[in-house]
Order: C-alpha cells, then structure tokens, then sequence
C-alpha cells in the first residue's frame, strides 16, 4: 500500500513529499509523515476551527461584529469581509464579494484572543491541537498562513473533520455549506468563479473548474490547499481524506499534478 501511495507521487518536481490517506478507520502514509512543514493557508482551517469551538463556547458568535461596518465574524471565516488579500484596509462593503484575505484571518484571531482573553496561539493550542492530539503543531506567526505540522498531525485533523468531536455536527455541517453562496471571487492561483463557494473555513469545491481538487472529487468536497504547497481536503461522498505536505511551493506544478493525485485517491488507488 505504501508502494502504491509512492508511485502516485513519482515525479513530482519537490524534494520532499509526506502524505496521508484517512479511509474509514485506517491510515494509509507515505514518506516521513514526521517532518516539519510549514503549511500556510492549511492555517486557515485550523484557525476557523478554534474560531467555531469559540463559538460553541460562547466566547464569540457568528453575528458578532468584527471590523468595518456590517462585518461579522461569519463574513471574515468565508472571505466576504471586504478585506483584501494582505493591508488592513477594506476594498470593498462585506458580502459583495468573496476576497480571498489572509488579513481576515488575522482579524478572526485577534477577535477571539480579545473575547476569551488568551493569546491566540495558546487558544488554538488548547482547543484544537491538544484535544486532537497534534503535539508537533504549533503556530509560529500569523493565524492566515504561519501553523507548521506534520502529516501524522494533520491525518489526526482530518479524522476530526470526518467525524466531529469537537463541534456539534450540527456545528460543522453549517461550516460545511457555501455561506454567501451567490459570490464571485477568485481562488488565488487557481481561477475566477461565479459563484466562488466557501464554507466558514474550508473552501467548497462545488463546480469550479479547472480546479486544485480533482475531477472524481465530489461538489460538497471541502479543504484547503497551502502557498508552500500543501493541501488537506475531505470528501463526504467519497467517504475519505487526505493531507499532503511538500517543500515546494504551489505553482504551475500544483495545478499540473495534484488533480491526477485527487482522482486517484478517491478512486482509492493507492490500496492497489
């Protein structure tokens, strides 16, 4: 099974490539799923998880204003805020448009760090990693795009995010649909979509096309890919998930080979 995991990823221009497969109980790995990696915007689902468990909490909620006028912490989570992608001033009114910002995620964990009065990091620490068990994880910066992690960490998350158990399903179903369905927007390096769905966290894959994810991978597939080019994604349908982290950055290389890898982990060829 490693062999098969292995042959999916030959090839592939980077130097270092871990990856994990979670399928009903069983993990399937590849390469050393004990390297550190920085994983940039796979942050981000981290730190909206923190946010939701704030929530749930009742440290915050979703309609609490956050920011500019008519903002809430509902508009930051789905990158409808009207903030830009970097720059602490807005370009547009919230729910015009979906904005693709790294600045809303450092909003939505400066809000929670005032709410709960814990530093961020701490925040995520105790309601996400420790609880999941992710003892390599730690946020080193920014909530948007500085979390480094390991595949064993990260495979830990994605079992969470299959089967709750630190949110209400209820909870995580609503994170799990488009919010401000009717938005356009652009997915940085990928394309322009009309609409451009996304959950409070996760991007949506819905109709995009082309796209990161692959073309088995099924509309109500929710993740996230990173800059520094790595991924993690959860398919409903499929009934399966799968974090893959590398030393290369997303470019061309990203939208050339990791389609194909999506394709066939749904099609769970990496068991062949």
């Amino acid at each position: 099974m490693a062999d098969a995991l292995a042959g999916l990823v030959a090839g592939w221009p980077p130097n270092n490539v871990a990856v994990a497969v979670v399928a009903s109980t069983t993990t399937f790995t590849h390469g050393d799923i004990d390297r550190d990696y920085r994983v940039a915007s796979v942050s981000k689902l981290l730190t909206a998880y923190a946010a939701l468990v704030a929530v749930e909490e009742g440290t915050t909620s979703l309609d609490e204003p956050v920011g500019q006028d008519g903002c809430t912490l509902e508009h930051l989570l789905a990158h409808a805020g009207g903030y830009p992608f970097e720059g602490t001033q807005p370009v547009n009114a919230a729910g015009r448009k979906r904005i693709y910002s790294n600045t809303g995620y450092d909003m939505i964990a400066a809000h929670i760090e005032t709410r709960s009065s814990i530093p961020f990091a701490r925040y995520l620490r105790e309601s996400v990693f420790e609880p999941l068990g992710m003892a390599s994880t730690l946020l080193a910066g920014s909530a948007a795009i500085d979390v480094h992690s390991t595949v064993r960490d990260l495979a830990a998350f994605v079992t969470e995010m299959r089967r709750p158990t630190l949110l209400s399903h209820s909870t995580w179903l609503k994170a799990t649909t488009p919010h401000f369905p009717e938005l356009e927007g652009i997915v940085p390096g990928v394309g322009r979509f009309s609409p451009c769905w996304w959950g409070l966290g996760p991007e949506l894959k819905g109709h995009k096309h082309p796209h990161w994810l692959g073309e088995r991978n099924s509309a109500s597939t929710f993740g996230h890919f990173g800059g520094a080019g790595t991924l993690v994604w959860v398919d409903p349908v499929a009934d399966v998930g799968c974090v893959m982290l590398s030393d290369l950055g997303f470019d061309d290389w990203g939208l050339t080979y990791w389609p194909t890898f999506n394709d066939a982990i749904v099609a769970k060829k990496y068991v062949s």
